[in-house]
Parts: C-alpha cells; structure tokens; sequence
C-alpha cells in the first residue's frame, strides 16, 4: 500500500478534535533542549524518472572489484533464487506475525530458521534474530547477567582478540546498566589469548570468546571454556556462522559447551549492501530459554490433530510487563533472516560446510602468493579460517588507497585500532576470489611497494 501523508485539512481537523490550535502546541511537553530544531534544507522535489537516474547514478559509485576486506562483513556467493523468493510479496511486507491464523507461511519460516541455527551451533534454542551481530553481543551480555545471578559482580571478561568494534557497540549497550567489561589479553606474537597464562577468575559473570578471532586466528575454545565454566562464569561465544560449518561449533566447545552464542547473520545469503541491512543471531541452551530477549516460534498442533506454528515465547515490553521484559527487540531483521533461510536450505549442511573449506583454501592460497612479495610477512602464525593479518614493512592506508584506485579492495586497515599495528592489514578471500583476482592483487601490490620504496 503506498503511502499516502495527510492534507493540511486533514491536520487541522484532527487538531481541532482534540482540542489543540497546532502542531508545536501538541508537542509542548517536551524542553528546547532536547528538540532537534529545523531541518537542513531539502532539495527541490524530483520527478520519478529523475530520481531513477539519480539513484542509478549513486549506485555506480559503488566500487565492484575483488574485495579482500572481510572484518565482519565479507563478500559471498549468494544463488539467485535466494532473494528472489525472499522479495515475493508475501514474505517482503511480512510484519510480526500477531495473527497465527494468518501468518503460518512466515511463522514457519522463522521456525525452519530457528532449527537451522540451532543445528549449525549445537545448542538448544536460538531466537528470531537481533539487529546486528555487535549489538547482538550486547544482547548476550545482558542475558549472562540475568541467567548468572550466583555473580553479582556485573564483570565480563571479553578478550582483546574480539573484533574491536564489537566492543565498542556492545560496551554503549551495557555501559549505562551496571555491567563492566574488563580485558582478557591477547598474545601479541600469536594472536590469541594465552591459555597458558590464564589468570584466576574470582567474580567474573561470563568470558566472552571469539571464533575466529578479529584476526582470523582460532582461539583454544576448549580451554578457554574449561577454564571459565571452573570459576563458575558462563562463556558467551562470538562466531561466524559459516564457519561453524566447518569448525567445532559453541556448544560442543569443552566439557559442556558455551552457554551463548551470538554473532552477525551476514556470511549466510545476505550481500554487502554497502553495509547493511544486516542481522544478528542468538543461541542458548534450553535451561536459559527465559533469559532470552526478542521471540522464538514453535510448532504444535491444534485440535485436530493439524500442525501449525505459533509465537511460544514474546519476552519484548508489548507483551509482557516492562519490568519483567528481556528486550523489546522483536520484529527487526525478517526479511533479511527469510534470505539466510533460504541460502541454508538451498546449499544444506555440506554445501555450507564446502563453501568454508573453499574460503579457507582461498585465504591460504592468497597469504601464500602475497608473502613472497619483498617485505610482506604474516603477523601471526597458526591456523585461521579465511582472514590474516600481513605487515605491509609500510603504512598500509596509502597502500589500500593505491590499490582502490586499481579497483582492488586490498583489505582493512588495522592501525585504525592500534597505532602499533599502522603497518598492519587484515586480508581476507572467499568463495568468489578466482586465482587471477589473487594474481592481480599480487601483481597491483608488487608495483605499489616497489615505487614505494
């Protein structure tokens, strides 16, 4: 239904039933202070077919050659047939399923999804989804305070190898309720946090745990999971999902497993979008189910013996009282969550499981050819699943621009986040990078250094 803004008369009679002379007048309870005044000039209007050309205009600026990024976000394959179903009509201006009478289509999608995702992470229970992967974090450290109330302490152990903007996001959500995050260092020379040196927890909520880390580098989760679940702390572990096809998932990690699983749904069918939309997931074990925010579906069956889907769990404040509500995430991703549905019944458990060992021999493959370059070495050594960190023996930015001019996304900057790792860039190669891409790169940076020096 298109939209369709009220009239000038329609305002005013609206005003004038409930009694008030304008606009201002209705809003006057909120101060000055707090409003955001007038607006920046908008452009004069355009007709359709110029604001077409407009568009189009703007989305060729998109740069479209091999993008070796990765840092969260990474370019995949994804079937045709994905969005082309995930744009039907009928999943497309889906809304929250209110009515289940009405909305069995999307109530079963949701739980084909939730059962997907459980299967990919082996725990219990996983919800509807959550915005995005680092705000998802966010989400899961507030579940770990409300499930581990043997610690009051409100300290969480997030190790340093996470991926720093995950940090930051989760640290705004939790920042402001009482909860403390606190360092769990990393082994610079290696990468990942050093089990052997493991420090004595004593108050400690929950460990967060990154696999792969923000380096690419796998962390010893058995250990790590061993060693918090000793000290009675719950282990939350950041994942990506596509890797977990290939990798020991969060629940089997140690003797019993992670306690929480979260991470960011983008590897499974959604494109880059010049970043987003995206979503978030969220996995936990059956006995923390009603710690859980946002929704879960289920499926039963009715009087007659039918089966049906139906929302079993709504822990949001429109359902519940706000006081005893986990979040009011509900609604969200849908759509984007309907697309990673689909890629995962389209490829299936081993087709996921064959695109991360590709990426793998991908990323392998590029490190190897781009390490032989004068002055280009590996920061760390040891396994890594599709991303590593080089040391350029120069500032990388300059580099990853020359090399953007060439039409080559070179890879992502880490001296953005450590001054000490200027030199530093984290490359990254799926499916879809073909030996002449690495080539090309190869020959590209060969060149830049060369003048370089």
């Amino acid at each position: 239904m298109p939209f369709i803004p009220h009239t000038e008369d329609d305002i005013r009679e609206m005003l004038a039933a409930i009694g008030v002379p304008d606009l201002d007048t209705l809003f006057d309870e909120i101060p000055p202070e707090l409003r955001a005044g007038s607006l920046r000039p908008m452009p004069p209007a355009l007709q359709e077919m110029e604001i077409g050309r407009l568009m189009q205009d703007r989305a060729g600026r998109d740069q479209t050659g091999p993008c070796f990024i990765g840092a969260g976000a990474y370019q995949h394959h994804v079937p045709a047939a994905v969005w082309q179903l995930a744009t039907r009509g009928e999943f497309y201006s889906a809304y929250t399923p209110y009515q289940a009478e009405a909305s069995q289509g999307t109530l079963q999608l949701i739980y084909e999804y939730q059962s997907m995702m459980c299967g990919l992470m082996a725990m219990e229970v996983s919800n509807a989804s959550l915005y995005d992967g680092a705000s998802g974090l966010g989400e899961a450290m507030l579940m770990a305070i409300r499930a581990n109330q043997k610690v009051r302490s409100g300290r969480i152990l997030v190790a340093d190898s996470l991926h720093p903007v995950y940090r930051q996001v989760a640290q705004a959500v939790v920042g402001n309720q009482g909860v403390t995050l606190e360092s769990l260092p990393l082994e610079p020379a290696s990468g990942v946090v050093d089990v052997a040196a493991l420090p004595l927890l004593d108050d400690v909520v929950a460990v967060v745990i990154p696999q792969p880390n923000f380096f690419g580098r796998l962390e010893a989760v058995d250990r790590l999971t061993d060693w918090a679940h000793a000290a009675g702390a719950l282990v939350i572990g950041v994942v990506n999902p596509l890797a977990m096809a290939l990798l020991k998932p969060p629940g089997d990690w140690g003797e019993h497993g992670a306690d929480i699983a979260c991470g960011d749904g983008q590897p499974l069918g959604v494109p880059l979008s010049s970043g987003g939309p995206y979503y978030g997931f969220l996995c936990c074990r059956r006995s923390m189910v009603r710690r859980m925010p946002g929704r879960i579906v289920g499926r039963t069956v009715d009087l007659d013996g039918v089966e049906g889907y139906t929302l079993t769990l709504q822990a949001r404040e429109q359902h519940i009282r706000r006081s005893r509500a986990t979040s009011n995430i509900c609604t969200n991703q849908g759509l984007v969550v309907t697309a990673s549905t689909i890629h995962m019944a389209l490829l299936g458990a081993e087709g996921l499981r064959r695109v991360a060992a590709c990426c793998h021999e991908r990323t392998r493959t590029l490190v190897r050819n781009l390490c032989e370059l004068p002055g280009v070495r590996a920061l760390h050594q040891g396994a890594c699943f599709h991303e590593r960190a080089l040391d350029l023996g120069q500032p990388a930015e300059p580099v990853l621009e020359r090399l953007a001019r060439r039409g080559l996304l070179g890879g992502y900057p880490l001296g953005q986040h450590d001054p000490a790792l200027a030199n530093g860039v984290l490359v990254c190669a799926t499916e879809v990078i073909t030996d002449s891409d690495i080539r090309a790169y190869r020959d590209a940076l060969a060149d830049i250094l060369r003048e370089a020096a």
